[in-house]
């Protein structure tokens, strides 16, 4: 049950970073155009010259990787978070109770 709770955590939290990083820009300096969203893959474009119809375009594969990114990256940080607590708390030495 834990096990699952991690991965649903994981990936909500993969989906709300990768909106997150739709707020940064990331465009190169070199680059004239458009204006590229989405860290560490670009999954949302807008497009400042001749955007006539729709100057949003959304990349749904870099959407998906993005997601699967940051839950595998959370994941392991959750993971490690529950390992090292767990460790921690076998490892602190319990006292005895007296009885007044």
């Amino acid at each position: 049950m834990d096990n699952i709770r991690i991965y649903a955590e994981s990936v909500v939290s993969g989906i709300a970073v990768t909106i997150l990083t739709g707020l940064a820009n990331t465009t190169p300096s070199g680059l004239v155009g458009a204006r590229l969203y989405g860290f560490p893959v670009t999954w949302l474009r807008y497009l400042v010259i001749a955007p006539q119809y729709n100057p949003w375009k959304i990349s749904a594969e870099g959407f998906v990787v993005d997601v699967i990114l940051w839950s595998v990256v959370i994941g392991l940080l959750l993971c490690g978070y529950r390992n090292m607590h767990k460790s921690a708390s076998k490892s602190a030495p319990r006292r005895k109770r007296t009885r007044r």
